[in-house]
């Protein structure tokens, strides 16, 4: 199994933990790992989910009027160039 199908799998096992439930897509160009984040959540669980998209190259919460909130991690198949790093301190 590739390095990028094991990291993904790892982050969806860590969000599985938490409690949420976890959707896991492959795409040409990465993989994408999507839950839906219940309300409330408490502090020790978004502390795990942090730790966990941590590990992703990009991750981000799309939040809506209706209190729905899907957290979305992507884990690339390729190595990213040098000035191409994501992660928590570059979010797009």
């Amino acid at each position: 199994m590739p390095a990028y199908e094991v990291s993904a799998e790892a982050i969806a096992a860590r969000l599985s933990a938490v409690g949420l439930t976890t959707r896991v897509e492959e795409r040409d160009d990465c993989t994408a790992i999507e839950a839906e984040v219940p309300e409330p959540l408490s502090a020790e669980s978004w502390r795990e989910v942090l730790e966990a998209v941590a590990e992703a190259d990009r991750f981000g919460l799309l939040a809506t009027s209706s209190n729905d909130r899907t957290l979305w991690a992507v884990v690339g198949k390729a190595v990213p160039a040098t000035g191409d790093v994501g992660g928590p301190g570059h979010q797009r």
